[in-house]
This record gives C-alpha cells, structure tokens and sequence, in this order.
C-alpha cells in the first residue's frame, strides 16, 4: 500500500464517523476552490506584493496545502477514484508529451525527423 493509499483511507476513516459523510462532488469543488484561494491568499503575502494588514493572523503554507490535500482526498474518495494512479497516469503523460518541453540540465534535446 503507497503513502496516497494510506492518506486516503485515513481520510475515509475520518469522514465515515460522520452521518452526513462527503458532500457533494459540486460541494466538495465549491471546498477545493475555496481551499485554493486560501493557499493563493497566503502565498502572495509572503512571497507577492500584497502585504498581510496587521490584523490579519498568519497562516502557514503547510497547513494551506495539507488543507486542499485534504479537500481533493475527499473529492477522490467520494468518486472512487484512486489517487496513486491518477498521479501515474498524469507523470506518464508528462514524461511523453513534455520530456523536452523546457531546456533540461542534461542538455538534451527532442530529435525531429527532417521533413521531406
């Protein structure tokens, strides 16, 4: 079992004391959107223009992205949806279409075939 499997069932373990279990898928987007901003909110005050008003408490990155982590484990579980192999599928599709795509350290690059 992989670390992802292990924090969603953690997660599930934790929603399911609950009678009202995961919301809504819609719901539930409505949540990751609102955890996003948050995140976005905090980043731009420490490393963005926008300086925090004095009244305002500070929050810190980790716990931002443990939150919408936390979010998107629920978005998944309530769809049956395994995280371990979305992330697969999106890293494969990166290491095909986009292996080239930005200058590597290793300095190589995408061989075309001459056109005729």
């Amino acid at each position: 079992m992989t670390e992802m499997d292990e924090m969603q069932k953690r997660v599930d373990q934790y929603i399911s004391q609950f009678k009202s279990g995961y919301f809504s898928p819609l719901g539930q987007l409505a949540r990751l959107t609102e955890e996003v901003g948050e995140l976005a909110r905090e980043v731009n005050h420490r490393y963005g223009e926008k300086q925090k008003k004095s009244s305002e408490i500070e929050k810190k990155v980790e716990e931002e992205i443990g939150d919408v982590m936390f979010v998107l484990i629920c978005l998944a579980n309530s769809l049956d949806i395994d995280l371990s192999e979305s992330f697969d599928l999106v890293m494969n599709k990166f290491d095909e279409r986009d292996q080239f795509r930005f200058e590597r350290h290793d300095g190589r690059e995408e061989k075309t075939e001459p056109k005729s």
